[in-house]
C-alpha cells in the first residue's frame, strides 16, 4: 500500500516524538530534519498518471457508456497496420537515446528564450521526449540557477523561465544554431530504421501492382513489365511520347509497397542537426489519438510515422538539392532529397531538362545507384555514408539512349516504353473517366470522335486526351448551363480548342 505524504510526516514526527524530551519541540525538530523523497520520481508520476487515468475512464463510462476504444479494436483506415516490426520504443534515458545532457539542455533554453515560459510537459512535447526525463533535467538546471519557477502547472509540474543567467546560455546554444524542435535521433539509428523498413525486404505480387494502379487503365502486358521492376526495388526508366502516363505511373509506384513507416523527425551528427522530416513532400499517418486523459504509447516521438514517401523532381532539380544544404542565418541543416526519399520512390520528371548538366547528375549517383549507399558532406567538414535505399524512376520523353552512355543505363536495369493506347483501350479510358468527371457518354459520339478527329486526320490515340476532351465538354455545359453530356458538336468544338496548334 502507499504511503502518502501526511502518513509519511506522522510517522517522522512520532519518531521524534519518541526519542526527544517534553521540552523539545517536536514540530521544530521534523522541521529541520532532512525530509524524505520518494526512491523514484518516475514511478511516482506514473502512478500518478495511471490513477488520473482510471478515474477518467471510470467517469466517461459512467456517463457515456464504454467507449469505442475500449469495446472495439481501433480499424484498418485509423490505424493502418505497420509494414514491419520497426517500431520506435521511448527511451528509458538520454543516454538510451544516444543524447547527452547538453544536448538536451540546449534545445530546452532555446525553446524558452523563444517562448518566455513553459510548463515542464510543454517543454518534454516540444523536444518529444519523456517528461520524466525532461524533469528530472529541469530539477538540476534549477539548481544551477539557469531556471526559475514562474509557478505551480497541473500535474505535479511547474512553469519555468529563463533566469537571467540561463538567457545568456540560451543565446550562446542560439548562436550556433536557433534549431529547437525535437531532439535528434542518432544516425547509427536511422541507418538501423532504413535497413528494417528498406524496399529490399518488400516483394509486392500481382494484387498489388493492381491495387495500386486501379485508378489507371493498364494493359496485361503493362503489368508484367512493371511487376518485376518494381519487385526488385531498383532503378527504372519510364519513356515514351507525351501524354501517356509516365508520370502517373511513377506516381503510384510507391503504392505497390507497404503502406507506412517511421523516419526521425531531425537527425544529429556531431553537434549538426538534419532535418528529416518535410510536411511539403511527407504525409503524416498519426497514430490513433488516444481517449483517456493520459496517452499510453511507449512510442518514441522523436519519430513520425508516414506514408511510404514519393517524393518528384522535375525541371527545377539542382546539384543542391541532392546535397545537405545549411540556411545561414539559421544554422540548420536540411536533408536531401534522396535521404528525404529512403525507403520510397524518387521521381525524376522530365529526365533530361534540369537545370544542371545530365553528366553532373550521373556522375552524382552512379555509385549510389550500384553500392545503395551515398556520402554526404555536412556544414562541420565531416563526411557521413548514409543509405541510398528508395527506387528511383526516371521519367523522359526522349530517347534514354541519346541521354546516357551505356554504364549508367546499366545500373538502371529495367527500361519500359510507354506507349499508346490501343483503340479498345482508348474507348475504355472515356468509359472510366466520364462518370468521375459526371460526365454523360453516348457511344454514337465516341464512334464519332474516332472516326473523324483520330481516323481521319492520321492523329495518335493518346491515354490523356479522354480526361482532357472531357474536361473541355464539361466546362463548355457549365458555360451553357446544360447538363453535362457528350454530343459530335461538344466533341468538334473541344478538339478545335486541345488541338489547334498540336
Amino acid at each position: 500500500m502507499a504511503v502518502t505524504p501526511d502518513e509519511n510526516l506522522l510517522a517522522r514526527l512520532a519518531g521524534h516524538l519518541a526519542n526527544t524530551t517534553s521540552d523539545a519541540d517536536p514540530y521544530e525538530a521534523v522541521a529541520a530534519s532532512q525530509p524524505e523523497h520518494d526512491a523514484d520520481a518516475a514511478k511516482k508520476d506514473e502512478r500518478l498518471e495511471a490513477l488520473l487515468a482510471q478515474i477518467h475512464r471510470k467517469t466517461d463510462e459512467a456517463q457515456h457508456g464504454p467507449t469505442e476504444s475500449d469495446s472495439a479494436p481501433a480499424t484498418a483506415e485509423a490505424f493502418p497496420p505497420n509494414d514491419n516490426t520497426f517500431m520506435p520504443t521511448e527511451p528509458a534515458s538520454f543516454r538510451e537515446a544516444s543524447l547527452t545532457d547538453s544536448e538536451v539542455e540546449s534545445l530546452m533554453l532555446k525553446y524558452l528564450l523563444a517562448r518566455g515560459d513553459a510548463s515542464g510537459r510543454d517543454i518534454a512535447d516540444q523536444v518529444k521526449l519523456p517528461f520524466v526525463l525532461i524533469d528530472e533535467l529541469l530539477r538540476r538546471l534549477k539548481n544551477e540557477q539557469l531556471v526559475v519557477h514562474r509557478g505551480a502547472a497541473p500535474m505535479n509540474d511547474y512553469t519555468y523561465q529563463l533566469s537571467d543567467l540561463g538567457q545568456e546560455r540560451g543565446r550562446r546554444y542560439a548562436a550556433h544554431c536557433t534549431y529547437f524542435g525535437s531532439a535528434p535521433v542518432s544516425l547509427e539509428d536511422y541507418i538501423a530504421s532504413v535497413e528494417a523498413q528498406s524496399l529490399v525486404n518488400q516483394h509486392p505480387t500481382e494484387d498489388d501492382l493492381h491495387k495500386a494502379f486501379e485508378d489507371l487503365l493498364l494493359s496485361p502486358r503493362m503489368f508484367n513489365r512493371l511487376g518485376p521492376a518494381i519487385n526488385s526495388g531498383r532503378g527504372l526508366f519510364l519513356y515514351g511520347v507525351p501524354g501517356n502516363g509516365k508520370t502517373s505511373i511513377a506516381e503510384r509506384v510507391t503504392r505497390a509497397f507497404g503502406q507506412a513507416i517511421w523516419i526521425p523527425r531531425a537527425i544529429g551528427v556531431d553537434g549538426e542537426i538534419i532535418r528529416v522530416f518535410d510536411p511539403v513532400n511527407h504525409e503524416e499517418l498519426p497514430l490513433p489519438a488516444n481517449t483517456g486523459l493520459i496517452d499510453g504509447s511507449k512510442v518514441d516521438k522523436r519519430w513520425v510515422r508516414i506514408r511510404r514517401p514519393t517524393i518528384i523532381a522535375g525541371g527545377e532539380l539542382t546539384m543542391s538539392a541532392l546535397e545537405v544544404t545549411i540556411n545561414t542565418s539559421t544554422g540548420i541543416s536540411e536533408a536531401p532529397l534522396q535521404l528525404k526519399s529512403n525507403c520510397g520512390s524518387l521521381v525524376i520528371d522530365d529526365f533530361g531538362r534540369q537545370r544542371m548538366k545530365i553528366d553532373e547528375l550521373l556522375n552524382r549517383w552512379i555509385l549510389p545507384l550500384e553500392k545503395r549507399y551515398d556520402f554526404l558532406n555536412l556544414p562541420n567538414g565531416k563526411k557521413i555514408q548514409v543509405p541510398f535505399d528508395q527506387l528511383i524512376v526516371f521519367s523522359t520523353n526522349l530517347e534514354p539512349r541519346d541521354l546516357v552512355d551505356e554504364a549508367f543505363l546499366r545500373r538502371i536495369p529495367y527500361k519500359i516504353e510507354v506507349g499508346d493506347p490501343s483503340e479498345e483501350e482508348f474507348r475504355d479510358l472515356f468509359r472510366m473517366m466520364a462518370p468521375r468527371l459526371d460526365v454523360e457518354l453516348d457511344e454514337a459520339a465516341i464512334d464519332y470522335l474516332v472516326e473523324k478527329h483520330y481516323r481521319q486526320a492520321g492523329r495518335a490515340f493518346r491515354c490523356c486526351h479522354p480526361r482532357d476532351l472531357l474536361l473541355q465538354v464539361r466546362s463548355f455545359c457549365a458555360y451553357q448551363k446544360q447538363p453535362a453530356r457528350v454530343s459530335p458538336e461538344l466533341f468538334d468544338e473541344a478538339v478545335e480548342n486541345y488541338f489547334s496548334v498540336m
